[in-house]
């Protein structure tokens, strides 16, 4: 039916519908969009605070961002599911934004003084070890973040750790609970086992032909093949279309005289600065004094660096001997911006006054950016050009696919208008194939789609990276059938002998664990198994099997003079008898003050931390939250 519309909507009956469909929402469809424009759209509001559509979208695109680098170089977007990160980003700020109005309520800040310090301490943001604001502005750039808004973040995260901090660092653990934990932590246990070989069992466990297929007869219908598709597809890939664009030298260089007329060179200066602090510990006046005393120890001739190690209240710089690095306009307050930018190469200035105390500064060095030779930039250019043009070829093939694939009732006439191949892949399952397109989330449900698989049309152009995109078309539908009993009878013998290897193991176990229990000794029931026995044993022993120390700490303590006994399934099939013949509890009182003062801080930290769980879970409850 779908392909009769396709086939159809060519037609002039099909163009003048549509024109009267257009005529009718013209007419009658202005008030409803008049309407969307009113309000408010944000997607949500928090105790009345709006998170909006912008937060959103930006929340969104950066998550995608960085799924994306996790995922490398080989990175698949059509993995990600915008709906699906939408809704994560969505209840993200919403989370956000009911800690970060706790946070406000109980008086917690986060100023602008305090993000300027861990910008400019921050790794990433330095080049040789010094901030550097082109290096700020391009790791931003990569996020998809400006300054604001990423200063805007840096604040809500602090003020939130914060109070989760205040809640980590004010819990605290009893003695008693120390003690408990250690003496469980601290455990040892002295254990015997031995194990039962699930090769031995097998080689004494048959399956016959007649047992094999009875089986099968029960089962038959749990032996089916997967349902499965053959998809032919036309492939679009913009890297190939590198080769079919040139450049000239004309506009290689058109494109770089328009760099030089487009540069903007901007002055950076490289500062240094000792700062004092007004708090309530320094008063202005002392604060102001204090500067002036180093501006004049400076001017008779003491080492600026020297003087802002020593002296200095900016943690940041004061290490680097108040060394700020090189910085354009538009980093710094205005008061002190104003100064830097009026002194001369090697000047210090007098105690300057912002919000953040007196600084005096020192003007080390001045630089513009120039704009790069045309031998250093010529190669750059040339590529950006050439996939300019790639990229304009690929969105107007990309445009006629959409439109052939969509009129045509296969992939010929695409192919032989397009020059492009159609190829076919191998069957696969709605788990995916095996290779890049087979192996798209997005064109494994297109495939199976009802549109592809009833209608026989072709799909939409769908993107399997930023460079590439498919239309597929579904050449063979498999449906699940019932395999016949020679396909599947290797499958079925195996399945059938590890039943009854497990079976008589469990049977085996049983009776061993009786008769130990009845007064037998480890000895004499493990038979040509050997018999290992370890003493003291602590939980992190790795001498033993996994599955055999886990049991073996779950086992109850044995009464004076007698053992305790368990079993445990072992990762090869096999099977563990264990016996435990005593417990020694740990004690507190070995450890010396300082490992009792980090366990009982770790144990604080913890209980802090499900502290902090049950908060956010309360304020998460009690919040008005309305979702668009």
């Amino acid at each position: 039916m779908l392909q009769t519309i396709r086939n159809n909507s060519q037609s002039i009956i099909a163009k003048v519908i549509v024109g009267l469909i257009a005529v009718t929402f013209a007419l009658f469809g202005v008030e409803s969009l008049v309407s969307l424009t009113s309000g408010s759209n944000a997607p949500a509001t928090v105790n009345g605070e709006e998170i909006s559509e912008r937060q959103l979208l930006q929340g969104v695109e950066l998550q995608r961002r960085q799924l994306l680098n996790q995922m490398g170089e080989n990175a698949d977007p059509t993995l990600l599911d915008d709906n699906v990160i939408s809704k994560m980003v969505l209840d993200g700020l919403i989370e956000q934004a009911v800690l970060t109005q706790a946070a406000d309520s109980q008086g917690m800040i986060f100023s602008d003084r305090m993000i300027d310090q861990l910008l400019v301490s921050t790794p990433s943001f330095q080049v040789d070890g010094k901030f550097d604001r082109a290096q700020f502005e391009a790791v931003l750039r990569n996020a998809g973040l400006t300054p604001m808004m990423y200063r805007d973040l840096v604040r809500k995260e602090k003020l939130v750790e914060q109070m989760r901090t205040g809640y980590l660092l004010s819990a605290f653990a009893l003695e008693s609970e120390l003690s408990n934990v250690v003496a469980l932590d601290q455990q040892t246990r002295d254990l015997s086992y031995f194990t039962l070989d699930s090769d031995k069992v097998a080689a004494e466990i048959q399956v016959s032909d007649d047992e094999a297929r009875g089986f099968y007869d029960a089962n038959r219908g749990n032996y089916k093949t997967e349902e499965q598709v053959v998809v032919e597809y036309l492939l679009l890939d913009k890297v190939k279309m590198l080769d079919e664009v040139d450049v000239s030298d004309d506009e290689i260089q058109q494109q770089y005289q328009a760099l030089l007329e487009n540069f903007e060179g901007q002055e950076e200066r490289q500062a240094s600065h000792i700062l004092i602090e007004i708090s309530d510990e320094r008063s202005a006046d002392d604060a102001e004094a204090k500067a002036k005393e180093l501006a004049q120890r400076i001017a008779a001739g003491e080492d600026f660096a020297e003087l802002a190690k020593a002296e200095s209240d900016d943690p940041g710089s004061a290490e680097n001997g108040g060394d700020l690095g090189f910085n354009a306009k538009g980093l710094f307050v205005p008061e002190f911006e104003d100064a830097l930018f009026a002194m001369e190469k090697g000047q210090v200035s007098e105690p300057v006054l912002t919000d953040f105390g007196y600084h005096i500064i020192k003007l080390v060095d001045i630089q513009a950016t120039e704009p790069p030779s045309f031998e250093e930039a010529q190669n750059e250019i040339k590529y950006d050009l050439l996939r300019e043009k790639a990229e304009g070829v690929y969105v107007e093939r990309l445009e006629r696919l959409a439109d052939l694939s969509f009129s045509s009732g296969d992939l010929i006439e695409p192919s032989e208008a397009l020059g492009m191949e159609i190829m076919t892949s191998e069957p696969f399952s709605r788990l995916g194939g095996n290779d890049d397109v087979t192996g798209s989330n997005r064109v494994v449900a297109t495939a199976f789609s009802e549109e592809l698989l009833k209608e026989g049309v072709n799909s939409t152009p769908i993107e399997l990276d930023a460079s590439r995109s498919v239309v597929v078309r579904v050449k063979e539908h498999k449906q699940p059938r019932e395999q016949g009993y020679d396909e599947v009878a290797e499958e079925v013998k195996a399945q059938l002998l590890n039943e009854r290897i497990a079976k008589a193991l469990d049977e085996k176990v049983a009776d061993i664990l009786a008769a130990l229990n009845a007064g037998e000794t480890l000895a004499s029931q493990a038979g040509d198994s050997e018999v290992k026995t370890l003493e003291t044993v602590n939980r992190s022993q790795r001498e033993l099997p996994p599955e055999v120390l886990q049991q073996a700490f779950k086992v109850p303590h044995p009464a004076e003079g007698q053992m305790s006994y368990a079993s445990a399934a072992l990762g090869d099939g096999g099977r563990a008898i264990i016996a435990i013949s005593g417990v020694e509890q740990g004690s507190a009182e070995s450890m010396s003050d300082d490992e009792r003062k980090a366990m009982q801080s770790v144990l604080g930290s913890r209980t802090g931390q499900y502290d902090y769980q049950d908060l956010v879970a309360e304020l998460n409850a009690g919040a008005e939250v309305e979702r668009l």
